[in-house]
């Protein structure tokens, strides 16, 4: 039986140096692809074509003991701040760039809002929320009657951070009919009128509900309006950064 050990030994040292390590595949030379990656897999690009989603980085570049900017809280609430373009009553551009800034109490009631209607596969969209001083005094001198703009030196719950302008979309972005345009100068627009669609009345209805329970509160001639009045701010002129 001895004579056959040298054999078998033989044997086991071949096969073991034909056992590949798994941890260190030496046999991949370099700059080779191995087989699963050289593949593009169906409906997928090759990997110099494939779009990298770019990541929202907060700014904070302002105070956030006496402001809060929305994006910074919920990437997911849709932005359309209209005085950042010519879509507006006014066709004037007020804004240098869109940003949703509020008072911290009021911007964490929008939010918890937004996330009460994703429960039902809708979510918020803003129009306008703080709007500095200056920008009223602009739109003032534009149209200088109080049934349409607060006269800057009263100042308006927009002016203190206290406001938003907003309405409701569904799970594609797409606005709730809400029976007029954001800033619609007409009775059609008032929380009274009642000769809508029941669609629409419904749809204001379900606003209405939804900023009430986290504090919000419409006025009588604008369904997209709402005012914070558990806490009161003073005007301010804060100017946002926009590089």
């Amino acid at each position: 039986m001895s004579r056959f050990i040298p054999f078998f030994f033989l044997v086991s040292i071949f096969a073991c140096q034909n056992i590949p390590n798994e941890e260190s595949p030496s046999s991949i030379q370099e700059g080779q692809i191995e087989p699963a990656e050289a593949k593009v897999g169906e409906g997928k690009k090759p990997a110099e074509e494939v779009e990298i989603e770019s990541i929202y980085v907060p700014r904070f570049d302002y105070d956030t003991t006496e402001w809060l900017d929305i994006a910074d809280l919920d990437q997911t609430i849709v932005l359309d701040i209209r005085y950042a373009t010519n879509n507006n009553f006014v066709i004037e551009k007020m804004y240098d760039c869109p940003r949703c800034f509020l008072r911290p109490e009021v911007a964490k009631a929008v939010v918890e809002a937004h996330k009460n209607l994703q429960k039902k596969g809708l979510g918020l969209k803003m129009y306008d929320c703080y709007r500095p001083r200056p920008v009223q005094q602009k739109l003032w001198d534009k149209i200088p009657d109080s049934k349409y703009v607060a006269n800057p030196q009263k100042g308006s719950m927009h002016n203190r951070g206290a406001a938003v302008d907003l309405t409701i979309v569904d799970e594609n972005g797409e606005e709730l009919e809400m029976g007029t345009a954001f800033d619609y100068f007409g009775k059609e627009a008032h929380h009274n009128y009642k000769n809508l669609p029941d669609s629409v009345l419904q749809n204001r209805k379900l606003l209405k509900a939804t900023l009430y329970r986290v504090g919000l509160i419409h006025i009588r001639t604008e369904w997209w309006h709402y005012s914070y009045l558990i806490k009161k701010y003073p005007i301010s002129d804060m100017l946002w950064n926009c590089n």
